[in-house]
């Protein structure tokens, strides 16, 4: 299937004509558009002034309010990430160092932390988080690109080449695995898709990058990212290098005009010569009807690019495909954001009661193992020498009894607080889906790694969900790379794959965009050329890396060997077997099954001409029954007065060798042909 789509006439006036504007570039009041898209899609006339300071003005107060908006959640981000780095005490008491911020003396300045209880950090949330990792890293995609219409079958066989190439190229695997990370404790993922035009020497190459959700702004309210008005993306970028690439920008640099939410660190994090750039997406809608995407960047005041300004996109829009370069990997999803929760929201609660259990069981066995002693004022005891174990006389004035020093029994906690505390521990790792056996834990006798492996994918429900949803992130991702290689590969570039089904391990393709461009097709009733855009479909597979995976995939094929799937004699039957199995490479499996028959088929053949043929010519038969047939056969040549028969029987020998029977056929000829000699 493919789109076909044809120049719509323009309406007369309908260029010139000016509209109301709401003071936003590229908002515009249309009474005709649909509710739904003027949620979406910004209209913008021709007629109206690029962008300039006023524009920048207007950009920056709304990159303030959609800033205030994600306020609380950037608020949970810096906190899920001390809960991740095992410091949420500090999280918990709401501070930061060694001191509190909910005690202050008079002046209201904070007062040192008094003693406090032991604080333990256990890892449970951390394992959980870990294992998921895990799990996504076994999983990692490979992109397979199917053609819609067979004229593409090429295009859509070097894409699918070359995409993980690509991703190669921006060390994407390292970029999956820091997504994953994110996803997994703020429960979104950011990537970026953009168009880098420095990369190979300036021929310039599509950028896949990993986006801080701290410097990511967008409309709030919204569920869809593609549906915000506008999309911000922020940096900070030293200032000397901005006026090193900017030279305009020298002496001009007056601080940020948005403040950066920022991690609490382990180092010291000096941000004061650094500005705030900003990269400013808008969608705007062309008198044709087409959505065009424009970007501007500016930083404080100084604008630095728009693609409204510049002749070569101002009319088709900075990326052809129309959509923000941004793509969120949800985990758990909310209602009224298009970010979602992760595990350290729905975990810390658990791991907050763990530890404090920990902590309480841990002081009294602290309180139970230090000896401390009630002593009367009247007792004149040398304390020096009593609480040094290495003195062996303390000195001591006046009589010593129980009454004047005794000591502090402590009562050890029941075991019934233990067992509480291994009950949240249980309900850990229930909520997190987190079993002893996603660990590699199993029960006692389960060794073999089929079983193994057939117990994590039982429990592994929830990891193929979250996987399946990053695997539509990533449909989403890959997409965005074939869009950008049909607006900019203009120049054949040449790409070195490999595979095991390429020759020699390694080849190479070459690829433009050539075949993925519009395409003429025919005329239509209003005279106007129709065209055709080659449409791809995008489908992930998995690069299995679970070595239990491995070796229950090479446990199988030893069954299916021992059971005769293998045998050629048994293909029929195999073949049956194999139409109700489902396994990774089944068709592989089919496929060297259907082989084995069909060659078996042509030795049969080839086995029943050859015996045929030497029966035929008398090669390999018994010497007294070749004498009787010679003996007939003269017999026959001396009553019939010619050798004719002999020519006949040999003919006839050969036409029936050269129309092979098979063996049922043969022995049911046999019992068929009369024989003279019964009575």
């Amino acid at each position: 299937m493919a789109i076909f789509f044809g120049k719509q006439p323009e309406q007369p006036g309908g260029i010139n004509r000016q509209q109301p504007s709401t003071g936003v570039p590229g908002v515009q009041a249309d009474p005709n558009m649909p509710p739904e898209m003027a949620a979406m899609l910004l209209n913008r006339d021709s007629t109206q002034k690029t962008i300039g300071q006023e524009d920048i003005k207007r950009a920056t107060e709304l990159l303030a309010k959609y800033k205030q908006g994600k306020a609380n959640l950037e608020t949970r981000i810096v906190d899920d990430e001390l809960w991740w780095e095992l410091r949420h005490w500090e999280a918990i008491r709401g501070r930061q160092g060694g001191v509190s911020a909910a005690k202050t003396d008079a002046q209201g300045n904070p007062l040192p932390d008094g003693p406090r209880t032991p604080e333990p950090s256990s890892a449970w949330l951390f394992n959980s988080i870990l294992n998921k990792h895990a799990d996504a890293m076994d999983n990692y995609p490979e992109p397979v690109v199917l053609p819609r219409e067979r004229s593409d079958e090429d295009s859509a066989k070097t894409l699918s080449s070359v995409l993980p190439v690509i991703l190669e190229y921006n060390d994407y695997e390292q970029t999956y695995s820091d997504n994953w990370w994110e996803k997994l404790k703020h429960g979104t993922a950011a990537y970026g898709v953009f168009w880098d035009p420095s990369k190979e020497n300036g021929l310039g190459d599509v950028a896949i990058q990993q986006i801080d959700l701290l410097k990511l702004f967008w409309e709030p309210g919204i569920t869809d990212i593609q549906k915000s008005r506008n999309l911000f993306v922020i940096d900070l970028v030293d200032e000397d290098l901005l006026e090193q690439q900017y030279p305009q920008l020298k002496g001009k640099l007056k601080g940020n005009a948005i403040d950066v939410k920022q991690y609490i660190y382990d180092d010291t994090v000096d941000t004061s010569g650094k500005s705030v750039v900003v990269d400013w997406y808008y969608k705007v809608k062309s008198p044709s009807g087409k959505t065009l995407l424009h970007y501007v960047k500016f930083v404080g005041d100084q604008l630095l690019y728009a693609s409204e300004n510049d002749p070569d996109y101002r009319e088709r829009g900075f990326y052809d495909h129309g959509q923000y370069p941004v793509v969120l990997d949800v985990m758990f999803p909310e209602k009224g954001t298009p970010i979602g929760f992760g595990y350290v929201a729905i975990c810390k609660d658990p791991q907050l009661y763990i530890d404090k259990l920990s902590g309480n069981i841990l002081e009294n066995a602290m309180m139970t193992t230090k000896k401390r002693f009630f002593a009367s004022t009247s007792t004149n005891i040398n304390r020096e020498q009593f609480m040094d174990w290495n003195e062996p006389i303390v000195d001591v004035e006046g009589e010593i009894s129980d009454t004047r020093l005794k000591e502090i029994v402590t009562q050890p906690l029941d075991d019934i607080y233990v067992t509480v505390a291994q009950m949240k521990i249980e309900e850990m790792k229930d909520t997190a889906a987190n079993r002893d056996v996603n660990s590699g834990g199993v029960g006692s006798g389960v060794t073999a790694a089929a079983a193994i492996a057939a117990l994590q994918e039982a429990g592994n429900k929830a990891s193929r969900d979250m996987i399946a949803a990053s695997y539509r992130a990533h449909v989403a991702i890959t997409g965005l790379c074939v869009e950008l290689i049909r607006q900019f590969y203009d120049v054949t570039r040449s790409f070195r794959i490999t595979g095991p089904n390429v020759p020699g391990g390694y080849d190479f393709v070459d690829l433009n965009n050539a075949k993925l461009q519009e395409q003429p097709t025919a005329i239509g009733s209003d005279g106007q050329t129709l065209y055709r855009k080659p449409i791809f479909d995008l489908k992930i597979k998995a690069q299995k890396k679970n070595p239990f995976s491995r070796a229950e995939q090479n446990q199988r094929a030893q069954d299916l060997y021992n059971m005769g799937f293998f045998n050629p004699e048994r293909a029929q039957e195999s073949l049956g077997a194999l139409d109700m199995m489902e396994f990774e490479g089944i068709d592989k499996v089919r496929e060297y099954v259907q082989q084995g028959q069909t060659l078996l088929t042509m030795c049969q053949q080839l086995a029943q001409e050859n015996a045929m043929l030497k029966a035929a010519l008398g090669i390999g038969t018994d010497p007294a029954a070749a004498a009787q047939n010679g003996s007939s056969g003269s017999g026959a040549q001396t009553a019939g007065g010619s050798g004719g028969g002999t020519e006949s029987s040999l003919a006839s020998g050969v036409l029936k060798a050269q129309q092979p029977m098979t063996d049922y056929g043969t022995r049911l000829a046999q019992r068929s042909s009369p024989n003279m000699n019964t009575k």
